[in-house]
């Protein structure tokens, strides 16, 4: 029996170093690296050895590597489920340029589409199929659960599933309840942002097997990333002077559009090659003004939230905060975009009273009352036409401007107050997409061609479909109404107007372009004194929302390491002074003596001048007791640019 039991481990070994040496050809294969990152291929390990995984890897660590890669060595499906569509629709097209069949479906696609997909997923022919989480409870997904053939499920931004967490979504509680489905189905949970309570929360609301479970944390510390706080009241001629002092791109994060558009015309009236990005712009203008900036085309994004999520570009150099954040995991996710090619980088964040004052009055809008909770909700109803009983699994399109304009209501309390509809499963608010403008044929070929020549003023436009788009006889295809116009001689509200007729006819499906946010009812309308709320969970959240915004008041106002206080609030209790941020370069200590001072520079000179040194490790050869006057001396230095830091951190001799 011992032998039997030890040829199985030593077979179950064997298989595992097989895998794993099956990860790194694929990963060499399709994404080109030749080996893993540090912490990454013990992730992918333990997923090719069934467990069930926590990673935690700071903005820009590779974390859609540590999932993809075991789940192509596994085969099958891997199931991917995500919140934000953007994202998904962008890891989607990333997965397809590396020649990987992925697809997603998330709320507010076509049915028909949505159909289609799955049936690929059933039939095998995708490897990767990302689904927002309300779609996991849906009947479509669900009678056909047993069929998909999933090896593999994984949670982005898994943070999400916690109260405890900063974007609570009870969606993702859906999640466990999927996989007494699964049940060898190992799953492995992603997030760049998580406390204490929520690594625990993750956990056992995602149901981790406690026999197989394994929770991996890369330090949240970024040594080549130096963060400042400063409080200024002229924050453009701040702004205008770093961007002056520090080279390369740059993203500038704002609190509302109008700020975007306002900040990027002041950089280019002083010479500074500038855009903005807000979910205002078309789809077009982001990805054209993205690309870019990718691209070193333009040198600064001027940009609120909307703007970074699944973008890769690791020669940023500055981040700038120009207003405070609301909570810290936002922040540090924003601001480490900066700098993950390794080299030196400057996360900046500008603020002043006035700041302070609107923070707190924005906290107070984001929990409005229930009542005025069910306003918005009846005011909805009213809007979109819709009866009581009605909407359920419908969409519509939701002008967020129009409607405030209409009932005369201020656009962030509705905002607050969607959210908290959202979060109590009423409905959901989506982000602002693209869905371009579609066609499929309801007859067949030769119906179709027989109705051109009976209705002539029709000959051109289905001629041209029949000739361009021949797939829309099997299914729904995307069309450009521009290209049609060009190629009938039509405008393109002709080309509109006529496929609309062509729909009302009975010829084929038409949906227009799409670009604005759309609401969607997970539930029938209810009347105003249905709709009930869980008081408990609202009273909890306000409380968490309350506490996150007086930790980034405390980030923003007291003079500590800000590394530090940063790696704190994530449970990294035991980090270094940093040696670079604003406070530990600058703080307002004792100074030293002229003796003191005189010592002090003749050490660290002939230290520099004797080996290549960064600023942490120098102050770290004085005693602790005179690290802050050592900190000062060494400022001196580098304003009297007797000692200059390079772009890799060293100090060197000037």
């Amino acid at each position: 029996m011992k032998g039997a039991k030890l040829a199985l481990r030593k077979l179950k070994n064997k298989e595992e170093k097989r895998m794993s040496v099956a990860a790194r050809e694929i990963l060499k294969k399709y994404w080109g690296y030749p080996s893993f990152r540090p912490l990454q291929e013990d992730i992918v390990d333990a997923v090719l050895a069934g467990q069930d995984c926590l990673a935690l890897l700071p903005t820009g660590g590779g974390k859609s590597v540590c999932f993809q890669v075991p789940a192509l060595c596994l085969g099958g499906l891997c199931l991917v489920v995500s919140p934000l569509i953007a994202l998904m629709k962008d890891q989607v097209e990333q997965l397809k340029r590396r020649g990987i069949s992925a697809e997603a479906i998330y709320t507010g696609m076509r049915r028909s589409d949505i159909d289609r997909i799955l049936e690929l997923a059933v039939h095998g022919h995708i490897s990767f199929l990302y689904v927002s989480p309300e779609r996991l409870g849906t009947e479509m997904l669900q009678m056909r659960l047993d069929r998909l053939p999933i090896r593999l499920l994984a949670v982005d931004e898994a943070h999400c599933i916690s109260q405890w967490g900063y974007d609570f979504r009870p969606a993702y509680l859906k999640i466990a309840e999927i996989r007494p489905a699964l049940p060898k189905v190992p799953v492995i949970a992603l997030t760049a942002t998580a406390t204490e309570q929520v690594v625990a929360d993750i956990q056992e609301k995602l149901a981790f097997r406690e026999e197989a479970k394994a929770v991996f944390r890369k330090s949240f510390g970024r040594d080549n990333l130096a963060y400042v706080v400063l409080e200024e009241e002229n924050k453009l001629a701040k702004l205008l002077d770093m961007l002056q002092k520090v080279p390369g791109t740059a993203v500038v994060y704002v609190l509302n559009r109008r700020a975007c558009r306002e900040i990027a015309s002041y950089l280019q009236k002083n010479n500074i090659s500038a855009d903005y990005y807000h979910a205002g712009r078309s789809v077009e203008q982001r990805s054209q003004i993205q690309q870019a900036w990718i691209a070193n085309e333009i040198r600064v994004i001027v940009a609120t939230n909307a703007f970074g999520m699944g973008i890769d570009k690791p020669d940023v150099r500055l981040v700038v905060h120009l207003t405070l954040p609301d909570n810290l995991e936002a922040y540090f996710q924003e601001a480490g975009r900066a700098g993950r090619d390794g080299k030196k980088a400057y996360a900046v964040l500008l603020y002043n009273s006035t700041d302070k004052a609107r923070l707190l009055q924005q906290y107070e809008q984001s929990y409005p009352t229930l009542d005025l909770v069910r306003q918005v909700y009846q005011a909805l109803g009213s809007f979109f036409q819709l009866a009581i009983g009605g909407g359920e699994g419908q969409s519509f399109d939701f002008p967020l401007g129009g409607f405030c304009q209409h009932y005369k209501m201020n656009p962030i309390l509705v905002l607050s107050a969607l959210r908290i509809l959202m979060q109590n499963e009423y409905l959901i608010l989506s982000e602002s997409l693209f869905f371009p403008a579609s066609i499929q044929f309801r007859l067949n070929n030769r119906q179709v061609y027989d109705f051109a020549l009976r209705y002539k003023p029709y000959e051109r436009l289905v001629q041209f479909i029949l000739r361009t788009y021949q797939g829309a006889f099997q299914q729904s295809v995307n069309i450009r109404e521009e290209k049609i116009a060009k190629g009938t001689k039509s405008t393109i509200s002709e080309v509109k107007k006529q496929l609309g007729q062509l729909q009302q006819a009975g010829l084929l499906y038409y949906h227009p372009q799409k670009e604005n946010p759309y609401i969607y009812y997970l539930k029938p309308r209810l009347a105003k004194g249905d709709l009930l709320f869980d008081g408990a969970s609202y009273r909890f959240l306000k409380e968490r929302q309350e506490k996150r915004m007086q930790a980034a008041l405390a980030y923003a106002e007291e003079k500590r390491c800000r590394s530090q206080m940063l790696l704190a609030y994530f449970n990294e209790l035991d980090a270094p002074a940093c040696g670079q941020c604003d406070v530990c370069l600058g703080r307002h200590d004792s100074r030293p003596s002229p003796e003191e001072y005189k010592k002090m520079r003749s050490y660290m000179l002939a230290q520099v001048g004797k080996e290549s040194l960064s600023v942490r490790v120098l102050i770290g050869r004085f005693p602790s007791n005179l690290e802050n006057k050592a900190l000062a001396v060494l400022q001196q230095l580098l304003d009297n640019e007797e000692l200059v830091e390079q772009a890799n951190g060293q100090l060197k001799l000037n």
